[in-house]
């Protein structure tokens, strides 16, 4: 029991482990205040190169994933773990705007961009990978604090 105490005394001194919004003034866009938007992540999908760098994203904050295809192979992505840890506002593919509820991968059979905006929401490390690769370089871990 003193044990217990103990932790919980530590845990309520530690502070909130969620992260914040990035700005304080929402505003009428709530979330999707241009003051609570990330950088742009751009990955890239080309035959024997590395998908791209891991990211750290924070909890609340809107960003754009951006995924280029050159078209070398057919290639997909696939991360039904990052997927569901985030809120999807819309993938963008030729102008279309789709607001889809939830996705597990993309597939280009040619060359192309989409876009995807998001809010980040469930913590932990999530992995956006190409299908049937073993290579650490073939997948990108998103870390959402």
């Amino acid at each position: 029991m003193r044990n217990w105490i103990l932790a919980s005394c530590f845990a309520a001194l530690a502070g909130p482990v969620a992260a914040a919004p990035l700005c304080d003034d929402l505003g009428f866009a709530g979330l999707l205040a241009k003051c609570n938007r990330g950088e742009t992540i751009k990955l890239t999908l080309a035959s024997g190169q590395p998908l791209g760098e891991d990211v750290v994203l924070q909890s609340g904050a809107y960003y754009k994933l951006e995924i280029t295809a050159d078209g070398s192979a057919e290639l997909a992505v696939e991360g039904p773990s990052f997927f569901r840890a985030i809120w999807m506002n819309e993938i963008v593919i030729n102008k279309i705007e789709i607001r889809p509820m939830a996705i597990d991968s993309i597939e280009f059979d040619k060359a192309g961009v989409v876009e995807l905006s998001f809010i980040a929401i469930k913590p932990g490390s999530h992995t956006l990978r190409i299908p049937g690769s073993t290579g650490d370089a073939q997948s990108v871990t998103f870390s959402i604090q």
